[in-house]
């Protein structure tokens, strides 16, 4: 079968399936259905985005190449959102710093690469990160003048369902009109009770990313995505990272097996870990931050010192001041807008895309959510499947996954098998000396189709792909198995893995 038949094929199943998305976390969401239609006044704009992150930047631009008049509102002055501004550029591009300099004082020598002395310049490092992400939020303006996107830099809110009042940066006030109206407001760090983020001694990931000087001791309150690679990045540099988690594991959305080797991972680099704890209080009063804890399930307190806290328990969608309630948007319970399998909210003509509707908090899913809104808008079909998003943590080794966990699999009473391979039977990791990690693929028993995909290995996030478009395309592990992998490489792992699955690896 032709792959342009069987996308379209996909397309049209997803599209049948009105009532609910799915993750990678196993959960529903229940979106809101009803009638829809454009708004009928007499518009500047065919599409205005409110937001430009990954989600609001490229909705804008697909729009834009679709042949629709855009105008993009974004608050920040800057566009990329928290992601390219604050978020996942600036992180990777000090965890990529971080890691060099790990790799300068603790690998190199065995390499037959010796200095004499080795020294962080953390100024030239924030540096190099800033550098970063001008050029990207400059790029991307220049992709907005290239598609003809009209770009307004301001605080944007609802006046109707057809007009936004945008306050500008510099001044002034402007109404932008349009039968479309697409909501990329993103979210915000999730506050905790008694906790005050200065941005000084108590950090959010953007406090995070700008230390002045590496802390002595390092608090990280959540053992999710961004504490773990925050917390890596500092720990690198010389930091004594503990990280204080209220849940009994960490990045509860991995797999259990993989987990487990990730923590301990972790731990051989010195990152400690609290779990089944929670912070009571902090007190920010003397020359250290103290932090007062119990047993998440209640008991004796203990005080833990730092002199930097990490506040990095988690995200919620960022709504506040865009009139919602003036226009009647429907939220849920956690603040999340309400839409339908074609990202329209329950008032005609206004739409929401990324991490203000459910799903997965991720730039990716948001730039999915964009294109697909934006081609229903245009009387096309859009396709987003939650079960296919990947994630990835951009430690080292990375973890990256797709699919179904093993215990997502053995909950819905799957039948299955899981084929496992080491990267310490890879060639390419021995040579390189970097051969931490695991392949483990889960795929049902009897069709062999692949469930799921979980890498723990350096470039996890590179490798998970080929896993990604095996599920998109409802492949086999024999399938992964049978087409050939160029040696040496790491992407070997996966194959080998795939035929552990189906019948037996080679080289193990």
């Amino acid at each position: 079968m032709a792959m342009a038949t069987i996308a379209r094929r996909k397309a049209s199943t997803f599209l049948t399936s009105r009532n609910l998305y799915s993750n990678t976390t196993g959960l529903k969401y229940s979106f809101f259905i009803g009638s829809r239609g454009f708004a009928t006044s007499s518009d500047d704009n065919d599409v205005v985005v409110i937001g430009g992150g990954p989600g609001g930047y490229v909705a804008a631009i697909k729009a834009a190449q679709l042949g629709l008049k855009t105008t993009c509102i974004e608050k920040r002055g800057t566009l990329g959102g928290t992601c390219l501004n604050v978020g996942c550029i600036p992180s990777k591009a000090l965890l990529h710093s971080s890691h060099m300099y790990h790799e300068a004082t603790h690998s190199f020598a065995s390499h037959g690469v010796k200095f004499s002395s080795v020294e962080v310049d953390l100024p030239a490092m924030m540096g190099q990160k800033d550098k970063a992400v001008s050029n990207l939020t400059k790029g991307i303006e220049g992709l907005f003048k290239k598609n003809k996107v009209n770009y307004v830099k301001g605080y944007g809110k609802f006046v109707s369902p057809s007009e936004v009042s945008v306050d500008n940066v510099d001044g002034g006030n402007t109404v932008v009109k349009g039968k479309n109206i697409i909501i990329a407001t993103g979210s915000d760090v999730k506050s905790l009770p008694g906790v005050t983020i200065d941005e000084e001694r108590i950090v959010s990931s953007t406090g995070a990313l700008a230390l002045k000087e590496i802390p002595k001791r390092l608090v990280v309150i959540g053992a999710g995505y961004i504490g773990l690679e925050m917390g890596s990045v500092w720990g690198r540099l010389g930091s004594q990272v503990t990280v204080v988690e209220f849940a009994p594991d960490i990045v509860p959305t991995m797999d259990a097996e993989v987990r487990k080797q990730f923590q301990r991972a972790l731990e051989k680099q010195k990152m400690k870990f609290m779990l089944k704890t929670k912070v009571v209080s902090v007190d920010t009063s003397g020359d250290t931050v103290k932090l007062t804890l119990e047993p998440s399930a209640g008991g004796d307190q203990t005080i833990l010192e730092a002199d930097v806290v990490l506040v990095s328990a988690g995200r919620v969608p960022f709504t506040a001041g865009l009139g919602l309630e003036k226009i009647g948007v429907e939220t849920d319970k956690g603040g999340r807008i309400l839409v339908n399998h074609k990202f329209a909210t329950n008032v005609p003509g206004v739409y929401a895309i990324g991490d203000v509707i459910p799903g997965p908090m991720l730039a990716h899913k948001a730039e999915e959510d964009g294109v697909a809104c934006v081609e229903f808008i245009a009387g096309k079909e859009g396709h987003v499947d939650y079960d296919m998003v990947p994630g990835v943590v951009y430690t080292h080794p990375e973890v990256a996954y797709v699919g179904k966990t093993e215990e997502q699999v053995k909950s819905l009473g799957i039948d299955y098998r899981v084929g496992k391979f080491p990267f310490m039977a890879n060639s390419r990791a021995k040579a390189i000396d970097d051969a931490e990690g695991i392949v483990k693929i889960l795929a049902e028993k009897e069709t062999d189709k692949i469930l799921g995909v979980h890498i723990m290995s350096p470039n996890a996030g590179e490798l998970i792909h080929e896993a990604v478009l095996a599920l998109q395309y409802g492949a086999s592990s024999e399938d992964i198995a049978r087409t050939c992998h160029a040696h040496p490489t790491m992407s070997e792992a996966v194959k080998e893995a795939a035929m552990a699955t189906y019948d037996k690896p080679i080289h193990i």
